[in-house]
């Protein structure tokens, strides 16, 4: 789906050969619990573990015949191991090697997309430490609201990743289970100690009821953890997006040598990597529903997820990584226009500083509505050229009660900037 940009760590973890490879580990795994509990010989654990191979050519050869990818698997292995071969899938059904084989897969691609999202972490918390005093106009309804600084901005999405860093390891832990109960999950092919044997060697917990497969709200907590990865990426790409329109340009994405935006237009730097991560959020969204949709299945099972999953395991891990790493990418990379922000806040014309004064005048003892209606007053009369604390000095009923110096205190930002280093040292 994704090649060009797939990384290899993540990428590799989801072909046939590594999926084969977990399977065979599972194999290997429970032919040494069962000899341990003398159900098959110690010969045969033996030459299951130091003989068994596969080879994905012949296993696609076998299924052309059979139609049933685990049954072609195991013959494979049988294959390569000899008259112990027998013994191989001993008491199993698939799903207690698929499912098993699934849970080893979904820990490892978690520990390499844990690495993308360290990645991560440190530029947000980098950009944040270095623009925390960086005066910026917040915005709400897509208005000038209030004064911020960016390094509180880049805070908040420092917060909301480390929440959904707690998501995805939840998901993940609770996702880390062994099944081997059989076919309809009542422990008729082998007793419940080799599945015990099988978790401690696999470092798996023993799922506490199943029917044949792993109950699937389990996936579906997998899904909605890589959605929130997602969704907190699309938040940072929308601010990102709307900081680089021409009319507010207060960053941009970086720009490499040789780089061009447009076909047609020269001058062009468009945010295409924020616009790329907002489509990608999309997309892990998307697997969710998928994941939802194969929590129901027909009595002890049916296999109307398997086909759902051989897609949007591989192209949710895949894309989530893709995603995450590029947005780390993105921020080391991003350049941070500290004047254009001031000039910015100046285009409110004191307007972002307006809230502050109306503290100031309740302070002097002003009546709460009464100040809210002569600050309103000045500010919806504002004319071009005009700014907001010389209307209040020249203002009979305002100028009265504020001094100058204190007028002029409002408006340098310091109020708004006070708390910021708390907010940070809590957050970094």
């Amino acid at each position: 789906m994704i090649e060009r940009y797939t990384r290899p760590e993540m990428g590799v973890l989801w072909t046939s050969d590594a999926r084969f490879s977990k399977m065979m580990e599972v194999e290997i795994a429970v032919a040494q619990a069962q000899a341990g509990l003398g159900i098959i010989p110690r010969a045969a654990a033996k030459a299951i573990a130091s003989k068994a191979k596969f080879s994905t050519k012949r296993i696609l050869e076998i299924e052309r015949q059979t139609k049933h990818d685990v049954i072609a698997f195991v013959s494979n292995m049988a294959e390569n191991v000899g008259e112990w071969g027998r013994f191989i899938h001993f008491g199993m059904t698939s799903s207690d090697v698929l499912d098993t084989a699934l849970s080893l897969q979904i820990r490892e691609a978690g520990a390499v997309l844990g690495r993308s999202l360290d990645f991560l972490e440190r530029a947000l918390k980098n950009l944040a430490r270095k623009h925390g005093d960086t005066l910026c106009a917040g915005r709400t309804h897509g208005m000038f609201a209030e004064p911020t600084t960016f390094g509180l901005k880049m805070s908040g999405f420092v917060a909301e990743l480390a929440r959904n860093r707690v998501r995805l390891d939840r998901a993940l832990e609770q996702m880390a289970v062994v099944k081997m109960s059989g076919a309809v999950g009542t422990y008729s092919g082998q007793p419940p100690e080799v599945e015990a044997r099988v978790g401690r060697l696999l470092k798996l917990k023993t799922e506490t009821v199943a029917t044949q497969v792993v109950p699937r709200d389990r996936h579906a907590e997998v899904f909605f953890a890589l959605a929130m990865i997602g969704t907190g990426l699309e938040r940072l790409a929308i601010e990102l997006r709307h900081l680089q329109r021409s009319e507010v340009s207060e960053v941009i994405e970086g720009f490499t040598k040789g780089q061009k935006g447009s076909s047609a237009m020269p001058h062009k730097k468009n945010p295409i990597s924020a616009e790329n991560l907002t489509g990608a959020a999309r997309l892990l969204r998307s697997n969710l529903q998928a994941a939802l949709e194969n929590v129901a299945l027909w009595h002890e099972r049916d296999i109307s997820h398997s086909s759902v999953e051989r897609v949007i395991f591989p192209d949710a891990f895949i894309l989530a990584d893709y995603a995450v790493h590029r947005m780390g990418v993105l921020i080391e990379g991003l350049d941070v226009n500290k004047k254009r922000m001031q000039e910015n806040i100046d285009l409110s014309q004191g307007q972002l500083f307006s809230s502050q004064v109306l503290l100031a005048l309740v302070e002097k003892g002003l009546d709460r509505e009464l100040a809210y209606y002569h600050v309103q007053r000045l500010c919806h009369g504002m004319g071009r050229g005009d700014h907001l604390k010389h209307k209040i000095l020249s203002d009979p009923e305002l100028g009265r009660l504020l001094k100058a110096k204190e007028v002029e205190q409002i408006f340098k930002g310091e109020r708004n900037k006070k708390n910021v280093k708390t907010i940070l040292k809590r957050v970094l």
